[in-house]
């Protein structure tokens, strides 16, 4: 295989290439697409190398072709011209230069058939040739084709790739909390907010039930005062009434038993 044919094979080799299938294989989309570009804008310049040097010796061809086809013709002059010239020795009368210009005519014909022969041998060999032209300059077209559609998409396939990442990343941050749930955050703070609450209940009753207590307390000292002062003025000789009389007040207007 030829360095043409390993060329226009790789053309078309990639201008096949799907580039969607590529990407959804690549770990990293944007890394696959730089070196896509670097990989197509490569074989480019090798393909327009080698289209250059088929392209040259396509023209060289042509050349050696045309330089035939010319000789060709110009041998079949000379021919007839020495054929010519033959013929008017010969009906002068002079045999000698007659046959000496038609053995130049034939030598002419002969050289006229060696170029028609190159021109027959030459026509497939160029035809050829130009079909191989015209496929590598397909093939790079599509190739070039190929590499403008890579990068215009290049961009829009990135951020969609971004946002893509970036919507994941969201869902799973969404799918990681659940507020219904009493072991997660929220619920374990409520719980404690409202533990913090029922002990500050308890130490609003606990306060209010000491304060009861100690009233209890001093309502007892005073009756146990007061025993000890009727106690005392018994002792002094004072009577029961004159103590009751000391210690209790009849209100203003309050019937006695002497009315």
């Amino acid at each position: 295989m030829t360095e043409k044919q390993s060329i226009f094979g790789r053309i078309a080799q990639l201008g096949r290439a799907n580039i969607n299938a590529l990407i959804d294989q690549a770990e990293d989309p944007q890394k696959m697409l730089d070196q896509l570009v670097r990989d197509y804008t490569s074989s480019i310049a090798d393909a327009e190398k080698a289209i250059a040097q088929s392209i040259g010796n396509l023209r060289l061809a042509e050349q050696d072709y045309n330089e035939d086809v010319a000789a060709a013709r110009d041998w079949g002059q000379k021919a007839l011209a020495a054929s010519s010239r033959a013929d008017q020795f010969r009906a002068a009368g002079d045999t000698a230069n007659a046959d000496k210009f038609d053995n130049l005519a034939k030598i002419a014909i002969g050289k006229q058939l060696t170029a028609e022969q190159e021109v027959r041998d030459a026509e497939p060999v160029i035809a050829s040739q130009r079909e191989t032209v015209e496929k590598l300059k397909s093939g790079l077209a599509q190739m070039k084709d190929k590499l403008g559609q890579l990068k215009s998409r290049r961009d829009t396939l990135v951020a969609r790739q971004k946002s893509a990442q970036a919507q994941r990343q969201v869902q799973e941050a969404i799918g990681s909390i659940n507020v219904l749930d009493p072991t997660s955050e929220i619920a374990r703070f409520e719980e404690k907010v409202r533990r913090e609450e029922a002990y500050a209940m308890g130490q609003a009753e606990l306060a209010a039930s000491t304060l009861d207590s100690q009233f209890a307390e001093l309502e007892s000292a005073g009756a146990e005062i007061e025993i000890e002062a009727r106690l005392a003025a018994l002792k002094q000789g004072s009577s029961p009434r004159q103590i009751e009389a000391t210690t209790v007040t009849p209100a203003v207007g309050t019937r006695t038993d002497d009315a």
